[in-house]
């Protein structure tokens, strides 16, 4: 609280106290107010934008762009359901390229992408998600299946991804990218890559080892393609598309294709 003071010889009077005393009061007052319960002080935090970035936390990962209270990291993708057999081909390879002195850990959950991640507004949630909807509301399902081998960096060059490059099912990915970038567009965010390469991440690990993963690249693709149990193919039965924005996932299904 500020307290005036009079530059006169003439002691300022305000409620039939003088300002000097006044000023004690109130702090006498202000010192013996009970304090706030702990429940209500974290209602309000100091910063509202504070927010824990310990890379420990994430086992060494490090966001793309600063957490805000009000964002929410958005990518809209087409999911992969692993089976016990890709459990154990994909350890078999993540074995052979630690082997070459590159540890990988395996992804929590397989997908493809039709987007990239942008921060999207709280309050534009319902809307995004509401204009993707209809736009796939009368799409069709169709299969796509992948099995090259590929390496990729983040642009941050802070994350390596081990990806299995889609075959088949290209054209049908380039279409639904059309109309995911026209929501993205209509939001003012950014679209997809120009040449996409169309991909599911099986691992990754922390920094830039992209040259040491190409190096051994083509000894991980020989493994996965000369296996005793026929060439290592994923197949991605694409039946819906999905958003994840936060910690919020929304679905879209796709029609099933009227028989002829």
């Amino acid at each position: 609280m500020l307290v005036g003071y009079s530059s006169s010889s003439e002691e300022d009077v305000e409620d039939g106290l003088p300002a000097t005393k006044k000023a004690k009061t109130e702090r006498d007052v202000t010192n013996s107010r009970l304090p706030l319960p702990g429940c209500l002080l974290s209602m309000f935090p100091d910063d509202e934008d504070a927010h824990t970035e310990d890379s420990t936390l994430h086992s060494g990962r490090i966001r793309s762009f600063k957490h805000e209270r009000g964002n929410w990291a958005t990518y809209v993708y087409l999911p992969y359901h692993a089976e016990e057999e890709f459990a154990e081909r994909l350890e078999e390879l993540l074995s052979a390229a630690a082997a070459h002195g590159v540890e990988m850990k395996q992804q929590q959950e397989f997908h493809l992408s039709l987007s990239q991640t942008v921060v999207l507004k709280h309050h534009w949630i319902q809307p995004f998600t509401q204009s993707l909807r209809k736009s796939l509301s009368r799409w069709e399902r169709f299969v796509c299946t992948a099995g090259r081998l590929k390496v990729y960096c983040n642009e941050e060059r802070t994350r390596t991804f081990l990806g299995m490059e889609s075959s088949t099912g290209h054209t049908e990915l380039l279409d639904l990218v059309q109309v995911v970038d026209r929501t993205m567009t209509e939001f003012c965010l950014q679209t997809f890559y120009e040449n996409p390469s169309f991909h599911i991440s099986l691992a990754w690990c922390v920094g830039d080892k992209s040259v040491q993963m190409k190096e051994c690249l083509r000894k991980l693709q020989s493994l996965s393609d000369e296996h005793e149990e026929g060439a290592f193919l994923l197949r991605l039965d694409c039946e819906e598309v999905r958003c994840r924005t936060g910690n919020k996932t929304f679905r879209f299904p796709l029609e099933c294709r009227h028989a002829t």
